[in-house]
């Protein structure tokens, strides 16, 4: 049996994605070279949220991208059959630009090393940024984020799920009891 808590929802995370697309706009010195990848599948719409607050704040779009890592990943070998794999789409040029990895919830730092192995297949970013909207701790590479929504401490065990549905926006943690 699980239990299931809601940590933040709908609002919370607005303003999250607000304040994180100010402070990617402000280190990156403008929108000129900056272009967003989501990592699949919880980077994907985040990205797409942060490129239209962007957009919003300083009337220039910027370039999105999704990156499937699954082929990336070191544990690929050992993964459970039959995958979810899906696109890539980087329409782009990655090469020379300030480019922001965008993820839901940063833990391991595994999901982001492959990340950045799949990116460098496009070219060579001049910079390669990480957001997240939560880090949770329990690294297990030396991978720290640039832009963090959130930082939350859960116990070994629980699992931080983010669901992005518009009004129906949440984060929760489900617990096995």
């Amino acid at each position: 049996m699980s239990e299931e808590r809601v940590l933040f929802e709908h609002e919370a995370i607005g303003r999250t994605l607000r304040r994180l697309a100010l402070e990617i706009v402000d280190a990156t010195r403008g929108t000129e070279r900056l272009a967003l990848v989501g990592i699949r599948r919880g980077g994907v719409p985040l990205a797409g949220r942060l490129a239209a607050l962007i957009a919003e704040t300083e009337g220039k779009s910027v370039p999105v991208g999704t990156l499937e890592i699954a082929l990336y990943r070191d544990d690929a070998a050992t993964a459970p059959p039959d995958p979810k794999i899906g696109p890539s789409h980087i329409d782009f040029p990655v090469s020379g630009r300030d480019v922001v990895l965008v993820d839901d919830v940063l833990q391991t730092g595994r999901t982001v090393r492959a990340a950045i192995d799949g990116l460098l297949d496009y070219g060579r970013p001049r910079r390669i940024w990480l957001a997240v909207l939560f880090d949770r701790g329990g690294r297990e590479l030396p991978v720290a984020a640039d832009f963090v929504g959130r930082a939350v401490e859960l116990a070994p065990g629980e699992k931080l799920l983010v669901e992005l549905e518009g009004e129906s926006d949440r984060a929760i943690v489900r617990s096995k009891s």
